[in-house]
């Protein structure tokens, strides 16, 4: 079992995103179909500087990619054959959104697999801030070969 929590070191182990990609600051539970992380929004994300100057919302968008990072988290923790391969978006289904989130929240994301197979997963996720939800969504993520320097 992984010690918890961990933060960016093991994360770069798990997932192949990159700063400025990269949405998980740390993660703080780990069950047998679910994963909580956190992402700190911080007044520095280089998105915010651009979106809505002067009152910066976080994008819904990367709400939605850190959730999945989130499950990819979790798929690569739970299967070492999942961890040798690429989850690349293959869906999204009822993705709302609630409340704004700005410079200062700690975003805690939480998925939990609905079916998951040797290529494909399903997850329930859900963000929240101070408790409240913020954004929900049904993501499917593919898991395809990893290939060097983008070919295929």
């Amino acid at each position: 079992m992984e010690k918890l929590p961990f933060g960016t070191q093991r994360i770069l182990e798990l997932l192949p995103h990159r700063p400025p990609m990269l949405m998980i600051d740390r993660v703080v539970e780990l069950g047998e179909n679910y994963v909580r992380a956190e992402k700190l929004i911080s007044a520095s994300e280089p998105v915010l500087g651009g979106h809505f100057p002067g009152n910066p919302i976080f994008p819904g968008v990367l709400i939605i990619e850190a959730m999945a990072q989130a499950a990819g988290i979790w798929a690569a923790l739970s299967s070492p054959t999942l961890r040798e391969k690429l989850s690349v978006l293959a869906g999204i289904d009822g993705a709302r959104f609630r409340k704004q989130v700005v410079p200062g929240d700690t975003l805690v994301l939480e998925a939990r697999a609905l079916a998951a197979r040797s290529k494909l997963i399903k997850i329930e996720a859900k963000a929240t801030v101070h408790g409240e939800i913020v954004a929900e969504a049904q993501i499917m993520a593919a898991f395809v070969p990893k290939t060097e320097g983008g070919e295929r």
